[in-house]
């Protein structure tokens, strides 16, 4: 056991105790520092993690409080604190309130008898240095947020104190914390719609395992048990230091230990690794299962690739949320098909495919070729594809409002792989050409 300990990091260990802390404790780096005797450096970055982890967070004039933390599905919602630190804003009043959830918020450009309609419990008024607004949100029971870094009266700070309603001021101006706060919304709502490990395996109950000391006949106990053919096998620490399948024992007998015929070294995946990385994994190293582990290398789940690939599908029909750039950008992009029925794309280059130099962004066109080509490979074979490997010639200079047709020719294709010629046309001329190479995520 003393090994074991020596193995984990003083990391690992301030990460552990802040986890024991209770729901609620201030946090403090240099009394952490002190009481598990490292350096202030240490003791800080194990709770930047622990904030990433969002089992600690910060809040301005309260400091560093250890929080339960939320399950996934509700990070779409923004509290006032959050606000408060995407509008680099300060507190001016009702900082018991930074906690709550933020339901929409309102620009008050209006009279006070107009913005009645407009805002109720739960949103943000956001508006300039007008006291009458300030009392009359508050009353609504929506927090404020001044713009322009002007603060409020005396006895708005009290009503919001005594309602635990944030009032927050910040230097900006009305449309730049109104952009500030969507572009976080959609940030959020971009990050839910990405699919986790951690959203398919919440929820599964216990995950079946062996011991490096269990024999072949555990193995056939369990497997009769399970129906599974292949497990995760633990040390005395529960780390995962191999993989077993039937496969592995056919012809060892029963009383064998299964220590001679595990997989060491197995690749694994974490919580917070994407479902989109997992089917890669599990198709570039040609395997079927991937034991799920924490910070620790314990194991903590399962999943296997049918389990992955379903998941994925799920979610391709799920209602589009947050919009990525990628989405953004292709979204300009028309699709028709030539006489012969093969696909094109044409559309226009916008501003915003520039870069600060007025030059095209290499970047979004190679982007553009991607999209082009997992559209088309998804129309010939019906799957969906990822890039294994791309070579992209840029023959001619694009300007702003060109219009531009991609015209992707399938040069191959197999149950596994795609391999393409993309090329990018304007009035005719090639300005752009790439080949590409994709893998196929729903075969093995």
């Amino acid at each position: 056991m003393e090994g074991h300990e020596d193995s984990i990091t003083k990391h690992e260990q301030l990460l552990q105790h802040i986890e024991s802390l209770k729901i609620g404790t201030k946090i403090s780096v240099r009394k952490l520092a002190k009481s598990m005797n490292v350096s202030e450096g240490t003791a800080y970055r194990a709770v930047k993690e622990a904030e990433n982890l969002g089992i600690v967070i910060t809040k301005e004039r309260i400091g560093t409080v250890r929080v339960e933390k939320k399950p996934r599905n509700l990070t779409d919602q923004l509290s006032f604190g959050d606000v408060v630190e995407i509008v680099e804003g300060h507190v001016l009043g009702g900082s018991e309130g930074l906690n709550k959830t933020l339901h929409k918020y309102a620009i008050g450009a209006m009279k006070n008898d107009a913005m009645v309609r407009y805002i109720d419990a739960g949103s943000l008024l956001i508006v300039g240095n007008r006291d009458d607004a300030h009392i009359l949100a508050l009353e609504q029971g929506a927090g404020v947020l001044i713009t322009g870094g002007f603060s409020t009266s005396r006895e708005v700070k009290q009503l919001a104190d005594r309602l635990a309603l944030p009032i927050i001021s910040s230097r900006h101006d009305t449309f730049t914390v109104a952009s500030m706060i969507n572009r976080a919304i959609f940030d959020r709502l971009i990050k839910k719609k990405i699919m986790l490990i951690e959203d398919i395996v919440t929820g599964k109950g216990r995950v079946s395992q062996l011991k490096v000391s269990s024999s072949v006949a555990d193995f056939n106990r369990l497997a009769e048990e399970t129906g599974f053919q292949r497990f995760p096998v633990t040390d005395d620490w529960n780390r995962v230091i191999g993989i077993i399948s039937r496969k592995d024992i056919e012809d060892a007998d029963q009383g064998q230990s299964i220590d001679k015929f595990l997989t060491r070294h197995p690749i694994t995946a974490g919580l917070q690794t994407s479902l989109a990385s997992a089917a890669q994994i599990m198709m570039w190293e040609g395997i079927e299962f991937l034991p799920i582990v924490d910070r620790n290398r314990k194991l903590v789940s399962s999943v296997t690739r049918k389990e992955v690939l379903q998941a994925m599908r799920d979610a391709q029909n799920q209602p589009q949320l947050g919009e990525t750039f990628d989405h953004l950008m292709w979204n300009g992009f028309a699709e028709e098909r030539d006489e012969e029925g093969r696909l094109f794309f044409h559309g226009l280059i916008t501003p915003q495919m520039a870069t600060y130099l007025g030059t095209i962004s290499e970047g979004v066109l190679t982007s553009l070729m991607t999209q082009a080509g997992i559209a088309a490979a998804k129309d010939i074979s019906g799957s969906g594809y990822v890039v294994d490997n791309m070579t992209t010639y840029f023959i001619k200079p694009l300007q702003i409002e060109n219009q531009i047709v991609i015209t992707p020719v399938v040069l191959e294709v197999s149950r596994r792989t795609c391999k393409l010629e993309i090329i990018m046309t304007h009035h005719d001329g090639i300005v752009a050409k790439s080949v590409m190479t994709m893998q196929s995520i729903d075969h093995g």
